[in-house]
C-alpha cells in the first residue's frame, strides 16, 4: 500500500485538479438537465484523458523539459508566445472562478467569503512559496481526499443503479443545440490544457528518469480514471435528485448544492459544498503553478517549486500575481461569472487542439523520445482525440454563430 501511495503524484493531481469549480457547475448542469444520458461519453473521454495525460508525462520523463520549452526549441518563439498569451489569459480567468467557488462553498457551510477567500489565498501561497516540491505535492494529494464527498453525495441521492449502468453503456444522442453545447462543455471540462502543462512540468521537477518511467505511467492512468469517476458521481448525484425532481436549469455548482437541499436534504447540500470547496482549493493552487511553469519555460527562465523567489523571480512573481489578483477579483461585487466561464472555456477550447498537436508531434519524435516514443496505438488514440476535440470546437463555434 505504501509503495502504491508513493507512486501517486503529478498524474492524480493534474487530473483531479481538472474537476474544478467551473467544471463542477458544468457537470451538475449536465446531470440536472439530462440525467445519466451522457455517462457513456464520459466513459470514452476517460480513455482520451488517460492517453493525453500519459503522453505528457512520458514526454517529460524522456526529455527532462516542459512542453513550452520544447515548443520554443522545435517550433520557434512565435508559437511559444501565442501559446503563453492564451494560457495566461485563460488561466487567469480560471483562477478567478476558483476563488469564486471557494467563496460560494464557504458561504454554503456558514463561513463568510471575506474570511474564506483571503485565508485560502494565504494558505495556497504559503504552501507553494515556502515548501519544497515534494512537500507541495503531498499537500495537493491530501487535498484530493476532499473529493470523496462526491461519491458520498451520489450514495445519499439513492440512484437507480440499473439506469446508471444503462446511461454508461448505451449511447444516447440528441440533435438540439442545448444538448450539443453541454456535450462540447463535457469534453472541454474533462481535458483542459493546464492539466497537460502541469503534468509534464511536474514530472520534470519530480526528477523522473526515462528508465524509471513505468510507475509514472500508472500515476497518469490512475489520475485519469479517478478524475472522471468524480465527474460520474456528480452526474449521478444531480441526475438522481435534480433531474428526477424536474430541476433542470442549474447555472453554477453553488446553485446545484442549494437545489439539493429541498430534494435530498441538508446533508446532501453540505457534502456537495465541501466537495466544491476542496475542488476550488486544489485547482486554485495547481492552475497558477501550471501557468507559471509554462510562461517560464517559453522564455527560458528558471522555474520550479523547489527554488526560492530569488532564483526563480519570474516563476514565483507570476504565480503570486495570479493568486492575489484572482482572490481580489472574486471578492468584487457583480462579477459576471457565467460570462467569464464561457470566455475561459472558449479560450481553452481553442488552445487544446494546439497543445494536443504539439504533444503528438513531439511524442512521435524518435530522436527526442527514444524508446519512449509513441507506439502506433498511442498515436492513433491521440490523433482520434485531437480530431474529436477539433470537431467539438467547430461545432461549438457554428452553434454560436
Amino acid at each position: 500500500m505504501l509503495r502504491w501511495l508513493a507512486i501517486l503524484g503529478p498524474g492524480v493531481i493534474a487530473s483531479v485538479a481538472g474537476d474544478d469549480a467551473g467544471g463542477v457547475g458544468t457537470i451538475s448542469a449536465i446531470g440536472a438537465r439530462y440525467g445519466y444520458e451522457l455517462l457513456w461519453v464520459l466513459m470514452l473521454l476517460t480513455v482520451s484523458l488517460a492517453v493525453v495525460q500519459e503522453m505528457a508525462a512520458r514526454l517529460g520523463a524522456a526529455s527532462g523539459r516542459g512542453l513550452l520549452d520544447l515548443v520554443r526549441e522545435r517550433f520557434g518563439i512565435g508559437w511559444a508566445c501565442v501559446a503563453v498569451v492564451v494560457i495566461v489569459l485563460a488561466n487567469a480567468g480560471i483562477v478567478v472562478t476558483e476563488f469564486a467557488g471557494i467563496a460560494a462553498a464557504a458561504e454554503l457551510i456558514g463561513v463568510t467569503r471575506w474570511v474564506a477567500v483571503p485565508v485560502s489565498a494565504l494558505l495556497i501561497g504559503g504552501t507553494v512559496l515556502f515548501g519544497t516540491y515534494h512537500r507541495v505535492e503531498r499537500v495537493f494529494l491530501l487535498m484530493t481526499l476532499v473529493f470523496l464527498a462526491y461519491p458520498l453525495a451520489a450514495l445519499i441521492a439513492h440512484p437507480d443503479w440499473s439506469e446508471v449502468v444503462h446511461g454508461a453503456l448505451v449511447p444516447t444522442l440528441r440533435g438540439n443545440p442545448q444538448y450539443l453545447l453541454l456535450l462540447v462543455a463535457l469534453i472541454g471540462t474533462t481535458i483542459t490544457p493546464y492539466q497537460q502543462l502541469f503534468q509534464q512540468s511536474a514530472v520534470v521537477e519530480r526528477g523522473i528518469a526515462a528508465r524509471h518511467y513505468a510507475d509514472e505511467r500508472i500515476d497518469a492512468y490512475v489520475g485519469a480514471i479517478l478524475g472522471n469517476l468524480i465527474w460520474a458521481f456528480i452526474i449521478i448525484a444531480t441526475g438522481a435528485t435534480l433531474h428526477a425532481a424536474g430541476i433542470t436549469d442549474i447555472q453554477s455548482a453553488a446553485e446545484a448544492a442549494k437545489a439539493l437541499e429541498p430534494v435530498a436534504g441538508r446533508a446532501a447540500e453540505t457534502v456537495f459544498a465541501i466537495g466544491l470547496l476542496g475542488a476550488s482549493l486544489l485547482a486554485g493552487g495547481v492552475v497558477p503553478v501550471a501557468t507559471a511553469y509554462s510562461a517560464s519555460e517559453a522564455f527560458g527562465f528558471r522555474k520550479g517549486v523547489g527554488l526560492d523567489f530569488r532564483r526563480a523571480p519570474v516563476f514565483y512573481g507570476l504565480f503570486t500575481v495570479l493568486l492575489a489578483s484572482g482572490a481580489a477579483a472574486a471578492l468584487l461585487p457583480g462579477i459576471p461569472l457565467i460570462s467569464l466561464l464561457i470566455a475561459v472555456q472558449t479560450l481553452n477550447g481553442l488552445l487544446l487542439p494546439v497543445v494536443l498537436a504539439f504533444l503528438l508531434l513531439l511524442a512521435c519524435d524518435r530522436r527526442l523520445m527514444g524508446s519512449l516514443r509513441n507506439t502506433p496505438v498511442q498515436s492513433a488514440l491521440g490523433y482520434l482525440t485531437l480530431a474529436a476535440v477539433t470537431l467539438a470546437d467547430v461545432a461549438l463555434l457554428v452553434s454560436n454563430a
